[in-house]
């Protein structure tokens, strides 16, 4: 992973979960790193035991708080060298009981503030002719599963953004990746276990048998750690001809 020392790294949804363990990762390799979550709590003790490593809050579904999350990342260049769009939520429901209100919300976080955050640094990336932007997006990028309409509609836009921002980042120096993990053993994936419970008619004990792992060739959730060594290995030079792609971690979900 050499060539990283240095860098300037901001991560969103990274007081627990997968943001967390790319922010330990991203530490562990030199980048200075900004964690970002609504949990104020909770990311301010992480970031307090990451070296090179600060807090800042911020709600994503709140244009004046990404504004604010990027100036307060910004280095004394003026750089961001790395974008982790990970932040998100979920909401378990068919479409006819789906509201309206969390279809808005789940898409503003999940999709709109990528957008405005890959906005907002690129221009700095293209002056410093380096950037890296991965969005952490889902196997639900690439198929679907019932009752998720919001969240699923949500990651084949963000597979979408993907695409477009290497295209246009491509002669700038700048690559976007996004990384499709199956279920990861997360506080997002356990939340949503007696709702999965509930909508299937199954046990929540059968829950991450019966539907979580099921359509893998590995019958397991997957660890934050194993998503932070991809995600950190597509930052370094040995990656640099990757871009605009769906980087699989799916344990053979999509196989089939």
């Amino acid at each position: 992973m050499a060539g990283l020392e240095g860098k300037v790294a901001l991560v969103t949804g990274a007081a627990s979960g997968i943001g967390l363990a790319i922010a330990r990762k991203f530490a562990q390799q030199g980048i200075r790193v900004t964690l970002s979550d609504i949990d104020v709590k909770r990311g301010s003790t992480v970031a307090g035991e990451l070296p090179e490593a600060h807090f800042q809050a911020a709600d994503m579904a709140s244009a004046d708080d990404l504004q604010q999350l990027v100036a307060q990342t910004l280095d004394r260049e003026g750089r961001i060298d790395i974008l982790v769009n990970n932040a998100g939520i979920q909401h378990v429901a068919p479409i006819t009981e789906f509201p309206e209100a969390k279809w808005r919300q789940i898409l503003e976080i999940m999709l709109t503030a990528p957008f405005l955050l890959t906005k907002a640094v690129l221009p700095g990336m293209y002056a410093h002719r380096w950037g890296r932007i991965i969005n952490i997006a889902s196997v639900h990028a690439l198929r679907a599963s019932a009752f998720k309409a919001a969240y699923v509609s949500a990651k084949h836009g963000l597979l979408g953004l993907t695409r477009v921002t290497a295209l246009e980042g491509g002669e700038h120096g700048v690559t976007c990746n996004a990384i499709c993990p199956s279920y990861v053993r997360t506080p997002l994936v356990e939340k949503q276990i007696a709702d999965q419970a509930r909508v299937h008619g199954i046990p929540e004990s059968e829950v991450v048998e019966k539907i979580m792992v099921a359509e893998g060739a590995i019958h397991r959730l997957l660890e934050p750690e194993e998503v932070a060594q991809l995600v950190t290995y597509l930052c370094t030079d040995a990656a640099k001809s990757i871009t605009g792609s769906a980087q699989l971690i799916d344990c053979g979900w999509t196989a089939r």
